[in-house]
C-alpha cells in the first residue's frame, strides 16, 4: 500500500529548503510525494545571497490543491511557506473542503525579501487561519518568540511556556524547536500536546544553522504521520532523521550548508 503524503509550501531554488527538501524528505521516508508550489524564493549570489520573493498567483494555488486533491485520497498535508495573505486565503480554504487525518505547519512568518508590511499582514492571516487547523506546528526560536509573544526564550522552563502559549493558538501539539541559537552543548526541542512536555535532545552538530533543517523536520513528522506513527513518535524519529540529514550536510558555492536527507 502506497501512504501519501502532501506538502504545500514554497520553492527554493538551490534546493537546500523548501518543496524540494520536503519531497526528498518524503521519498527517503517511503511516503508518496504530492507538492503544491506556492511562491518561489531564490538567493541573489550578486547581492550577499539575500531573498529574492516572488509569489505564485493566488488562482493558481487553489488549482494545484483542487488537482492534487482530486487526484488522490490525500489525509496528511504539511503547509510550509505561504507568502501572502491571499495564498493563506485559498490554503485555508482548500483545507476546509475536506477531512484531514494529520496537518502539520511549519510557521513560516518570514521572508527577507518581502516589505516588513506584507510580512506582518502575512503573519497575521497565518496565525489566524492557518495554525487553528494544525495537529502540530513546529516553530524555530524566532517563530516561537513571536507567535507567544515573548522577548527571550533562553531555558527549557521558556520553551515549554511558549509551546503552552502557541498551543492557546489552536494546535493539538506543539513542537518548539531551539536549533543552534539555544543555548548549550545539545539541540533542544520541546514537544507539549496541550497538557505535558517532553524534552527531546541530541549534541549540536556544528554552531551554524543548516538550510533545510526545519523543513526537513516538518517533513519527516508529516511522512512518520502519512506511514501511521502517533504524534509523539513521528515527532521523535523526524528528530533522529533530522540530526542524521544535518550531520551529512552538502556544501557548494553557498555561503551556507544544507540539510541532505539521505543521510540516514
Amino acid at each position: 500500500m502506497v501512504n501519501f503524503a502532501y506538502v504545500i509550501a514554497g520553492s527554493e531554488a538551490t534546493g537546500g529548503a523548501g518543496i524540494q527538501a520536503d519531497l526528498r524528505t518524503f521519498q527517503q521516508l517511503g511516503a508518496y510525494g504530492v507538492g503544491t508550489l506556492t511562491c518561489i524564493v531564490s538567493f541573489d549570489p550578486k547581492a550577499n545571497w539575500s531573498h529574492r520573493f516572488v509569489p505564485v498567483e493566488a488562482q493558481v494555488v487553489a488549482d494545484q490543491i483542487e488537482a492534487a486533491t482530486s487526484a488522490y485520497d490525500l489525509d496528511t498535508v504539511k503547509i510550509g511557506m505561504l507568502g501572502t495573505p491571499a495564498t493563506i486565503d485559498v490554503v485555508a480554504d482548500g483545507l476546509r473542503q475536506q477531512q484531514w487525518r494529520h496537518i502539520v505547519v511549519d510557521p513560516v512568518l518570514i521572508c527577507k525579501g518581502q516589505e516588513p508590511g506584507a510580512a506582518l499582514d502575512t503573519d497575521t492571516a497565518l496565525r489566524r487561519q492557518i495554525l487553528p487547523l494544525a495537529t502540530v506546528t513546529t516553530p524555530n526560536l524566532f517563530e516561537a518568540r513571536t507567535l507567544a509573544g515573548m522577548e527571550e526564550i533562553s531555558t527549557v522552563d521558556d520553551l515549554i511556556e511558549a509551546a503552552r502559549r502557541i498551543a492557546e493558538l489552536g494546535p493539538r501539539y506543539v513542537v518548539v524547536k531551539g536549533g543552534v541559537e539555544f543555548p548549550g552543548d545539545d539541540a533542544v526541542d520541546v514537544l507539549f500536546d496541550g497538557d505535558d512536555a517532553e524534552v527531546l535532545r541530541a549534541p549540536k552538530v556544528g554552531d551554524a544553522r543548516v538550510a533545510g533543517a526545519g523543513c526537513t523536520l516538518a517533513a519527516a513528522i508529516t511522512a512518520e504521520l502519512a506511514n501511521g506513527s502517533e504524534v509523539p513518535e513521528a515527532v521523535r524519529r523526524a528528530k533522529e532523521f533530522t540530526t542524521a540529514g544535518i550531520v551529512a550536510r552538502v556544501g557548494g558555492n553557498a555561503p551556507f550548508d544544507a540539510v541532505w536527507q539521505g543521510g540516514q
